[in-house]
């Protein structure tokens, strides 16, 4: 062996090695998404001869990661504009969403989503570029921002996203968030409550009687409650801070941290991928303790 060559890692232990930030599709989500591919976006039998998806989505996930322009792709992949094109016809057909859900159930069917704990939280980001959805952002000097709303469950995997302009209230998102869950949400009962951990910012008539409408039970601190510890620290909501862990992990992806998307719709569904991918991680850590 080389002196350059890498030390094979043991057998034994490549189940317990952490998965590796996803740059490439993997061959087991591949089969997932090809047969999705296959129901929401056959081959058409006449007309151009389409570019090869899984290259298409390498590319995608690649400026999802980079936050590189179209245009600077680099030249191991396809075409920049036919994987725009391929993104924004997948978009069309909500493939990213379809991704989303499955990966969703699947761990759902492990046992792995914590409906009984919920959170929502909506976090503003720059809009370089404006187009449609987006407003004055009141934290960066009235510049162009946007605003997406998530609902997590208790672990801080995304269940729904909605965005609007960095103006809009949050209480008003907090209306069209859960109704965005992509998968059919299990009916609340009184064996099985389900929580929403919310900020003082959704402390009002409209925020409460949203999640009414939902038949959550609510945790929210009332805006001039300040309840300390025995030390004098201040506490904090339980559990709502895995929504903040979410907002953390999307920012890595530097497409999402700053909206260059003219169209709303592109960025969501980059927030779309990258809400499946953060699904994908769990259900591979369910696998392998099973």
């Amino acid at each position: 062996m080389s002196a350059t060559e890498p030390t094979p890692v043991p057998e034994q232990n490549q189940g317990d090695k952490p998965l590796d930030t996803i740059w490439e599709v993997p061959d087991d989500l591949w089969a997932k998404i090809a047969v999705l591919l296959a129901e929401y976006d056959p081959p058409k039998p006449t007309g151009r001869r389409r570019i090869d998806p899984r290259a298409a989505l390498n590319a995608i996930i690649y400026r999802l990661r980079s936050g590189v322009q179209w245009n600077h792709l680099p030249e191991k992949f396809p075409d920049d504009s036919s994987v725009h094109r391929t993104m924004q016809r997948w978009i069309d057909l909500e493939l990213f969403v379809h991704i989303w859900a499955q990966l969703v159930a699947e761990c759902d069917e492990l046992g792995g989503v914590n409906w009984e704990w919920q959170a929502v939280d909506g976090s503003m980001g720059k809009a370089r570029f404006g187009g449609d959805k987006v407003g004055p952002n009141p934290t960066d000097r009235g510049k162009r921002g946007v605003k997406p709303s998530v609902l997590v469950d208790g672990e801080g995997g995304p269940l729904a996203m909605v965005i609007a302009g960095a103006n809009v209230h949050d209480t008003k998102l907090l209306k069209d968030t859960p109704p965005a869950v992509v998968v059919k949400r299990p009916t609340p009962s009184a064996e099985k409550p389900q929580h929403l951990c919310l900020d003082k910012g959704y402390d009002n008539p409209t925020g409460k009687q949203a999640v009414a409408d939902k038949e959550y039970q609510l945790h929210l601190k009332r805006i001039g409650e300040e309840k300390l510890a025995e030390d004098g620290e201040k506490r904090y909501p339980a559990r709502r801070w895995v929504v903040e862990r979410t907002f953390a992990w999307l920012s890595k992806c530097r497409a999402l941290l700053v909206r260059y998307d003219k169209k709303a719709k592109n960025y969501l569904g980059l927030l779309q991928l990258a809400c499946g991918l953060l699904w994908y991680r769990r259900q591979r850590r369910l696998e392998l303790l099973r």
